[in-house]
């Protein structure tokens, strides 16, 4: 059996947030974390579970530990979800395959794992707050240049990236249905923006060459006139993958543009931005 406890916190809310999973499968432990820029503290707590079931297998058994209760109670309760529906959406694809016990655990009151997880999810905060404000590409002169980064460690990295695309309700059925003339929209779409992360170093003139180990590219029907772009990309190397997460999103939702281009005007590419990044000495 396997034992999840999860947590998320936010600054501000909306603020600089960040999430946690403390994972204990058969005796041994594992941490995983990860920060984003502007989030809600509900979004936090439902990315630290997606993020944590996300390691399990199909089939696989596991009891989820949270203090969150609009978490739980929206699974176990069903309250109604009216907001962070992507999520919520990746959550249940996710739960699907799985067989997860739900409980409830009261936040700060003495249990360790709990605990541990707030911990982790509140350092994640610190993390983003104590980073310079300095330009790294930018020298002391002002020229721009290329980050040394030969003294670090190569370490486990992950960054996950989403965007949307917006489009005529028609225009989705014509995916879905595998109807357009230039053949399969979200297929090729998908090579592409695997091709690109692994150029992204060809695009971005400053971005380093990284060992790529893994590159996957995931597309959500969120409504009748919208798609979602979701990026995760693996590394182990001495800096992050953040751009090549991005990039993969950017040009898989362009090649949707391009693909759908003739039959629908009004398309919009929206609200590309980082979801999540972990690895390295400051998580990312």
């Amino acid at each position: 059996m396997i034992d999840i406890y999860t947590d998320g916190a936010c600054k501000g809310n909306p603020g600089r947030g960040g999430w946690a999973a403390i994972i204990i499968n058969q005796g041994t432990k594992s941490q995983i974390s990860g920060s984003k820029e502007t989030t809600t503290n509900n979004q936090m707590e439902l990315t630290a579970v997606i993020r944590a079931l996300e390691t399990l297998s199909p089939g696989q058994a596991a009891t989820v530990f949270s203090d969150s209760q609009y978490v739980i109670n929206s699974i176990t309760r069903n309250w109604k979800r009216n907001a962070n529906l992507e999520l919520w959406k990746q959550l249940d694809a996710l739960i699907k395959d799985l067989n997860i016990t739900w409980k409830w655990v009261k936040g700060h009151s003495g249990d360790e794992l709990n605990e541990e997880a707030d911990q982790l999810a509140n350092k994640e905060v610190e993390k983003m707050n104590n980073e310079t404000h300095n330009l790294t590409h930018v020298d002391t002169s002002g020229k721009s240049s290329m980050v040394d980064i030969s003294e670090k460690p190569d370490t486990k990295r992950t960054a996950v990236a989403q965007g949307y695309i917006k489009m005529k309700p028609s225009t989705v059925l014509t995916i879905k249905d595998n109807q357009l003339v230039k053949g399969d929209v979200l297929g090729v779409a998908r090579i592409a923006g695997i091709m690109a992360a692994k150029s992204t170093p060809n695009l971005i003139p400053l971005c380093h060459q990284i060992k790529l180990n893994d590159v996957k590219v995931e597309f959500t029907y969120i409504n009748e006139a919208m798609i979602s772009i979701t990026s995760t990309a693996k590394a182990e190397d001495k800096t992050g993958v953040e751009m090549e997460a991005l990039t993969a999103v950017s040009i898989a939702a362009l090649t949707i543009y391009d693909m759908c281009k003739g039959i629908d005007k009004t398309m919009c590419i929206t609200d590309i931005s980082l979801i999540s990044k972990t690895g390295g000495k400051s998580n990312g």
